[in-house]
């Protein structure tokens, strides 16, 4: 990873669209400080297209989407879109399974809901998981105490042994039954949203993030940008960014802000 400082301001200058993980990348200690809901302002008002993509759940997503200074918004890892179109004043959902599949998924993910707890000791259920469309989000560290890596590495294999997708974020293991992930569902809003293939348009996209659930998007884009804070998972996370901030989390999306604005 290379230091942020060194990204060539002729790449800055063909940038248009800033990608961003949510949870300890745009936030700090569980918190949207003042400084980073301005850097989203500032960078819209910029003229870049701000899109959060978060494991973060469809309740949050929709608020996020009506009322954040973004554009669009990936959440549940995947599971869907939401776009606010204020003209009109309408939520535009688009969800990777339909509401059939849906439902089948939720009554495996309520199985797990309920074993998982059980098999971890110390594990909790996410506090936002009644917000929840897709998936089951079990906490490691935001509102219990935080545990071991051996028992986060457990979460992950009843995932996996249960047929679900598994990923880790900097304070849940998110699960889900589905092929898809955060770099897929941005590929389909591209494709939607903007009318273009994402594989075109890489040279104009930055990604932030923190954690290895980022590690398909850090993957894909040759801009891809780590807050100081990616460096505790070194080892853990299979794709790391090119670039790293000097501070940790929103202080680090600050200073991304701050480098494209100019």
């Amino acid at each position: 990873m290379k230091p942020l400082n060194e990204f060539p301001k002729s790449v800055c200058r063909n940038i248009r669209f800033v990608l961003t993980d949510i949870d300890d990348t745009v936030t700090s200690e569980g918190r949207l400080t003042g400084e980073s809901y301005l850097a989203l302002d500032r960078l819209q008002k910029a003229g870049f297209h701000v899109i959060p993509i978060t494991g973060r759940p469809a309740g949050w997503c929709d608020h996020i989407a009506r009322m954040w200074p973004v554009d669009a918004v990936v959440g549940e890892n995947g599971a869907f879109y939401f776009r606010y179109d204020h003209g009109n004043r309408k939520m535009i959902c688009r969800f990777w399974k339909d509401e059939t599949e849906r439902k089948l998924d939720r009554m495996k993910i309520e199985q797990l809901r309920q074993s998982i707890p059980l098999a971890v000791p110390g594990s909790g259920i996410a506090s936002d998981q009644d917000y929840r469309i897709a998936d089951l989000a079990v906490d490691f560290c935001e509102d219990v105490e935080a545990l071991p890596q051996e028992q986060i590495d457990r979460i992950v294999d009843l995932f996996n042994e249960a047929g679900a997708k598994a990923k880790i974020s900097s304070i849940h293991v998110n699960g889900w039954f589905g092929d898809y992930d955060k770099l897929t569902m941005t590929e389909v809003l591209f494709r939607e949203v903007y009318n273009l293939e994402l594989e075109d348009v890489l040279d104009q996209v930055v990604f932030a993030g923190d954690s290895p659930n980022d590690a398909p998007m850090f993957a894909r884009f040759p801009h891809s940008v780590g807050v100081a804070n990616v460096a505790d998972f070194v080892g853990r996370i299979p794709n790391e960014p090119t670039w790293i901030t000097d501070s940790r989390s929103g202080q680090g999306f600050v200073e991304l802000a701050n480098l494209l604005i100019g």
